[in-house]
């Protein structure tokens, strides 16, 4: 007996807003109570500005959550809370390494409620973080759209999230789509799937519209140098500052320290719900494509998620999400469908074009990491190359780790720099918000997406290489056959965990992961 698809109001997920929440998000929370969370809120950057937020923090009381009542106050809670912890660790010279009770109580027993870590996950900085300018036009409209809480108050900062929250916004009814092609399927109606397929690849094309509007108000330095900072988890951040992660201080006396990931798009329900639903599956990064003759599954006997970044990242959804998509995991059955009828050509162009939008949906993504990931690193330590020791003591934080190795606040310059040159010559180490895999993690999960295409031309348009370039040798002949090449291996990734140290080639990376 097949399992039952899965209904979105058992999980809390809307069939016009999607994955964000069918009531808009609080603006304040209306119990007077949480005046003082809102106060710190409603003057977040004057205080990290002003370096001043750590001490007002340290001097609130610890309020209880008993007067939260409905999932938008709950949320809005959150959001708060996520704010002023990420802002009170990363907001001072050097970061600290606890929270102390006054935010920690509080956000530990929020987000228990709320079936997410205590950290500024993609759920707070873009789900629940947002209000329509106006009410009577539609939320996939980016002109439409503010941010309720930024920490540096910056317009790039906004359009960094607001850009996300329009594309879920866009993306929102494909849900109900590929819920209703997987029913379809199961009826063998395959020109419900064809015509619901064809839907979701124009859908993905808008997508793809929206994400490079990015561009329009975000400057990579800006967010490289001053937003990134801040969106930084506390795993694998020893090079950032928090070598053993945030002591979050709940008065039990017991307390370890703990180490999450930060914000990443790789926490997307609906990115990841589009490879669930196309039948992708994304495999440890290095790890090399199961043969199809081996492949095995079919709908209610989804195989086995497998251990990698991208299933790692459903740890940080909001619960409901994430069992959502392994529900849904349960009873894909599209891929299969299209494969039992190759011969229906409709059907096949229509899966493989939503392959191909997803595909270059993530080249895209690329060429935006590169811009503002790679190159204001390299920015970044040609400068610092370039100063003095005595002016390259400076903050410690996610942007300066690519360029130092701190011990403390200070730090051997010239032994960083030698090793910094050093490591320039294999490639880059940077870390992204949620641990990200830059290059290796981005190229094998653009590749993966192109992989369960059903036409040889659709493949081989999908896996075309861009032709090589000369050596700008005017007096170099073109090389013999299989002579005079130079092949560069793509160094392994191993898989760190969920915010991992990632390396990469030093040509493209990450911010944060689809």
């Amino acid at each position: 007996m097949l399992p039952p698809i899965p209904v979105l109001a058992d999980y809390g997920i809307s069939p016009t807003h999607g994955f964000l929440p069918d009531v808009l998000p609080l603006t304040r929370l209306p119990d007077p109570y949480y005046h003082k969370w809102e106060a710190i809120a409603a003057n977040l950057q004057a205080l990290i500005l002003s370096k001043r937020l750590r001490g007002v923090v340290d001097r609130l009381p610890v309020l209880s959550t008993i007067g939260l009542e409905h999932d938008a106050e709950w949320r809005r809670a959150y959001v708060l809370l996520s704010f002023m912890a990420h802002g009170y660790i990363w907001g001072g010279d050097s970061p600290s390494d606890r929270l102390p009770p006054p935010i920690a109580v509080p956000l530990l027993k929020v987000s228990e409620h709320l079936e997410v870590p205590p950290v500024a996950t993609y759920a707070a900085v873009c789900l629940w973080n947002f209000k329509p300018l106006f009410m009577d036009e539609e939320i996939d409209n980016l002109e439409n759209l503010s941010t309720l809480l930024t920490f540096t108050g910056a317009l790039d900062e906004s359009w960094f999230y607001l850009v996300s929250v329009a594309m879920e916004a866009r993306g929102a009814p494909i849900v109900p789509l590929m819920l209703d092609a997987i029913a379809a399927a199961r009826a063998n109606d395959a020109a419900t799937v064809t015509a619901n397929l064809n839907t979701f690849a124009e859908r993905l094309d808008d997508l793809t519209t929206l994400l490079v509007r990015m561009h329009e108000s975000c400057d990579p330095n800006i967010f490289y140098n001053r937003i990134r900072p801040f969106l930084a988890g506390s795993k694998n951040m020893a090079e950032a500052g928090l070598p053993n992660g945030v002591l979050y201080e709940d008065g039990s006396g017991t307390e370890t320290y703990r180490q999450y990931a930060g914000g990443s798009n790789a926490q997307s329900s609906l990115i990841q719900f589009f490879d669930v639903v196309l039948g992708i599956e994304h495999r440890p990064t290095g790890e090399k494509a199961t043969p199809i003759g081996d492949r095995t599954g079919r709908e209610g006997h989804a195989p086995a998620p497998k251990h990698n970044f991208i299933m790692e990242m459903r740890n940080y959804m909001p619960g409901p999400h994430a069992r959502f998509l392994g529900d849904v995991q349960a009873v894909a059955n599209i891929r299969d469908f299209v494969e039992r009828n190759k011969d229906n050509v409709a059907l096949c162009v229509a899966y493989d074009a939503c392959l191909s939008m997803l595909r270059a949906l993530r080249d895209k993504h690329i060429a935006i990491v590169t811009r503002y990931i790679v190159l204001p690193s390299r920015e970044v330590r040609a400068r610092s190359r370039s100063r003095s020791p005595e002016v390259t003591r400076r903050k410690v934080n996610l942007a300066t780790a690519s360029r130092q190795q701190p011990q403390g606040i200070a730090y051997d310059a010239r032994g960083a720099a030698a090793k910094q040159q050093e490591a320039d010559k294999k490639g880059s180490n940077l870390k992204g918000t949620g641990g990200t895999a830059l290059i290796s993690f981005l190229k094998q999960a653009r590749d993966e997406t192109g992989e369960p295409a059903i036409e040889e031309w659709t493949k081989r348009f999908m896996n075309r290489q861009p032709r090589a370039a000369g050596q700008n040798d005017f007096f170099a002949g073109k090389p013999e056959e299989g002579a005079g090449l130079q092949v560069h291996q793509t160094e392994e990734v191993p898989v760190a965990g969920l915010a991992g140290s990632w390396t990469m080639d030093d040509d493209v990376g990450g911010i944060c992961n689809y």
